[in-house]
């Protein structure tokens, strides 16, 4: 899932760059600040639409669940945690089928989220509540 960035520096500065990230699906693109590093947005997801996050302030916690059933998920799935930090423009991709919860770890943290679907082009958004999952 993770599209590891790089980062070069000379004496005229520091690049962040990540050459292997495909931009060519992208058809919309946000930013996230939580309110408090004690909030977790979350959990929400996708049946159909990717998500590409990178951490452009800060760091960011960023858990995920490929979801069984958008029906009725089962409680005990497993849940992925990384780490997204703006020292490198890594970035994670989240595939159709998977929703996740984001935390920022350090103040005034800022997650560039990059979507392959515009909003409102297809009724594909699912929410479930921050204690529904056992794990």
């Amino acid at each position: 899932m993770l599209l590891q960035g790089k980062t070069y520096q000379d004496e005229r500065g520091i690049i962040t760059y990540n050459n292997d990230f495909d931009a060519s699906t992208i058809k919309r693109i946000y930013t996230i600040e939580n309110h408090s590093m004690d909030f977790t947005r979350g959990w929400q997801g996708h049946k159909i639409q990717q998500r590409w996050f990178a951490c452009m302030k800060g760091s960011f916690e960023i858990s995920v669940i490929e979801v069984d059933d958008f029906t009725k998920p089962s409680k005990d799935l497993t849940i992925q945690k990384y780490l997204l930090i703006d020292e490198v423009l890594t970035y994670l991709h989240i595939p159709a089928g998977c929703i996740t919860a984001i935390q920022s770890k350090s103040e005034g943290s800022k997650l560039l989220v990059l979507a392959d679907y515009g909003l409102g082009e297809i009724a594909d958004e699912y929410r479930f509540d921050l204690n529904y999952f056992k794990n």
